[in-house]
């Protein structure tokens, strides 16, 4: 039997993803300021796929892990979702205080897969809290309005790095150190990382299952441990060999959208040091400027998506979406000017708004609430399975089928979101109801 769920509040709503404000300063982080650290602290161009593996990793391993287990929990208390996110906001938290401080190459790495366990860990449950909360006729306004703190929370990251760079930046790189300007952004996300969490934590309570969820979540709790710690990676193999036929379609998408996304993130930096012809310090701050664009975008077209994706349907919208960003991409490289190059990044910022709250919002209309934790941890899989295609993949590919030239690295991820948008022409929500309904 289904929990009927109430209608919430647009401010309730609000509340309720605040926290994903300081998750996201933290990624924001990661895409503008860590592969600049790597390459402070003696890093090749070359290096950086590789050296980004933590995030694939960890989500891999992480996150369908955590949403299993979710899904079997329950405490009067503390609820189901909220403290693998409180957890994992800690330790955010304390990575990100520590990670400008790094002394050399392999501390930076090893605090990056650390940073990037509590970011999964935080960010997983969190996507099926917004399913977990939300009746149905509500889920488009849940995820977007993630999407907005998505857009938010990156764009006071990357803020934070070129304001920072221009008001303390400046004098010599030094080589081998990380420069003082860039420790205030980490400051600010090991703050922001937590009580941005809290707030959410504190300020939405938790739907209590029903009696049959929790029914099985007492026969889970009576199981022997070695039984428990089994159950996750169990539920996961069902849980994939029982996926609908739309999550297969969508993982196609997101094969091409991640992969050239990873590619984006690691190399505008290098780009900016060829095309503009800035050092690491000049080229990590417009690097940051071009983020912080899209994300003002973001923030600002990320409700507006929901009437769209209502009217239009969510794959015409999202493929359309994905075919900007790749025209963007197209764009960015043969624009020399600091200024207008910033102006693509419009496309840009509709594409990742597009990106972080359409697809989720179809997911949930096809999965089964009861088992929404494991299937948004699938979800994620097939975000960081791309990533770590990439980090393996990309520089040999940069190396020797690129030239190592970053211009051609940005025009092989337009490729990329050009064949996503293709493909994301073929998912259809509607269709996929019909095979998997919800309360099967």
């Amino acid at each position: 039997m289904k929990i009927k769920k109430p209608k919430l509040s647009f401010w309730q709503i609000f509340n309720m993803n605040v926290g994903f404000l300081g998750i996201q300063y933290s990624f924001g982080l990661q895409q503008s300021a860590i592969n600049p650290i790597f390459l402070f602290l003696g890093a090749s161009e070359e290096m950086l796929p590789i050296l980004n593996i933590a995030g694939p990793v960890t989500g891999l391993i992480v996150q369908p892990i955590i949403g299993a287990v979710s899904d079997k929990t329950w405490s009067p208390r503390w609820g189901r979702r909220k403290p693998f996110f409180l957890i994992g906001a800690l330790m955010g938290s304390l990575c990100l205080f520590f990670f400008p401080l790094s002394p050399a190459l392999w501390f930076a790495v090893g605090l990056l897969w650390i940073l990037d366990v509590g970011n999964n860990m935080a960010m997983e449950p969190y996507r099926a809290f917004v399913g977990d909360k939300l009746p149905e006729s509500q889920f488009s306004i849940g995820y977007q309005m993630q999407s907005l703190f998505v857009g938010a929370g990156i764009l006071l990251a990357n803020a934070s790095i070129f304001l920072f760079q221009d008001w303390f930046g400046g004098g010599q790189e030094v080589e081998g150190a990380v420069p003082k300007w860039l420790y205030y952004s980490f400051f600010i996300g090991s703050f922001l990382s937590i009580v941005t969490i809290l707030w959410s934590v504190l300020k939405t309570p938790e739907i209590p299952p029903s009696d049959k969820e929790l029914a099985e979540i007492n026969k889970h709790k009576a199981l022997p441990f070695a039984e428990r710690v089994k159950v996750p990676f169990v539920e996961i193999i069902h849980a994939v060999k029982e996926m609908p036929k739309f999550m297969w379609k969508l993982s196609a998408v997101y094969l091409f959208q991640w992969y050239a996304l990873f590619v984006y993130w690691q190399y505008i930096t290098p780009l900016f040091r060829v095309s503009l012809g800035y050092d690491t310090s000049e080229a990590a701050a417009q690097a940051a400027k071009m983020s912080t664009t899209y994300n003002v975008v973001t923030a600002v077209v990320a409700l507006v998506l929901v009437p769209l994706t209502m009217r239009f349907g969510g794959k015409k919208v999202y493929a359309l979406s994905l075919l900007g960003t790749a025209v963007a991409l197209f764009a960015i490289p043969y624009i020399q000017d600091p200024l207008y190059v910033l102006f693509p990044m419009v496309l840009f910022g509709i594409g990742w708004a597009a990106m972080m709250g359409i697809p989720y919002s179809m997911v949930s209309k096809v999965v089964p609430q009861e088992r929404r934790g494991v299937y948004m941890g699938i979800l994620n899989m097939m975000i960081v399975i791309p990533m770590g295609i990439e980090t393996l993949t990309f520089g040999p590919i940069f190396k020797n089928l690129l030239g190592a030239n970053s211009v051609n690295a940005m025009l092989f991820a337009a490729v990329c979101f050009t064949i996503a948008a293709i493909l994301a022409m073929r998912l259809n929500v509607s269709k996929a109801k019909k095979e998997y309904p919800l309360d099967a």
